[in-house]
């Protein structure tokens, strides 16, 4: 299986210092939407999608919020669907998309794949069909699910996998692509297993936002992101228990797992083919 590394929205987020634990509190920090295009048997499947076209068009589907929190640079270049095609393929290519949740940064681009297959637990599932508090409030925007994709919700059972209980493969690809759960940020939150070249890629999305959280030593988290955390978590007791486990895969199985987060930049640079673009300032949005 062959995988690719792409970033699908580069976020500008103002206080680099309280976002990833340096730089000025005044300069602004910069983080990724990091996805995974898979080449596999079955075609092309996606792990997370990121910003979509639809989003760059009209950014009022992302809501005032997020873009004056976020300052998402909006380039229709960091599109799932524009990588896809700049990598060789159509966006028909596309059979299946995983998104580790469906708040408005993972799944933004499910509308530039009308006809893939969408593989989330049923609890995700039903929590975006029907939001409440915070999830409603910040994370799920139904318009970039208005186009009634194909949905696949999945109970949360299966095997045991380095520890995780209840991982599930996806139907069709064999052992090499697997759902995990990851609980807490959102109520169906998982994170996406993928074994290439012999070893495993652990895609954990919204588990943990940086890569000092799960050094295996002296693990910290800069002091923006532990609140951003604490208080987006559906439920922070089962984020902290997860994110704990996280930790302990890449303490004592690094050899076999590389593990990453959604939208820290350090990893992304870590697995990406070429260098991140340069932040550029933020497009006027109105709406």
């Amino acid at each position: 299986m062959r995988v690719h590394h792409i970033n699908c929205g580069t976020l500008c987020p103002a206080g680099a210092w309280l976002v990833l634990g340096e730089g000025s509190l005044f300069a602004r920090a910069r983080m990724v939407c990091h996805c995974l295009v898979l080449e596999t048997r079955q075609g092309l499947v996606l792990v997370d999608t990121g910003l979509g076209t639809q989003d760059l068009q009209d950014p009022s589907r992302l809501g005032r919020r997020f873009i004056r929190r976020n300052a998402p640079r909006l380039d229709s270049r960091e599109t799932a669907v524009a990588q896809v095609e700049q990598l060789g393929f159509k966006r028909e290519d596309v059979r299946h998309i995983l998104p580790t949740h469906l708040d408005l940064d993972h799944a933004g681009g499910l509308s530039d794949f009308p006809s893939a297959e969408v593989h989330v637990f049923r609890d995700e599932y039903e929590a975006a069909m029907n939001p409440t508090g915070r999830s409603k409030k910040y994370g799920y925007r139904p318009r970039q699910w208005a186009h009634e994709p194909r949905w696949t919700p999945h109970a949360v059972d299966g095997e045991r996998w380095f520890g995780f209980e209840a991982v599930r493969p996806l139907p069709g690809l064999g052992d090499e692509v697997l759902l995990v759960p990851l609980v807490g940020h959102s109520e169906g939150h998982c994170g996406v297993a993928v074994k290439s070249g012999g070893r495993w890629l652990l895609h954990a999305g919204d588990a943990y936002f940086s890569h000092r959280e799960v050094a295996p030593v002296a693990p910290s988290s800069p002091l923006g992101l532990a609140l951003f955390q604490r208080l987006r978590s559906a439920d922070n007791a089962a984020r902290v228990a997860n994110q704990a486990r996280l930790r302990e895969l890449v303490r004592n199985h690094s050899a076999e797992v590389s593990v990453f987060s959604a939208h820290c930049a350090t990893e992304f640079q870590r697995h990406a083919a070429s260098p991140l673009p340069l932040v550029r300032a933020p497009r006027a949005v109105n709406g």
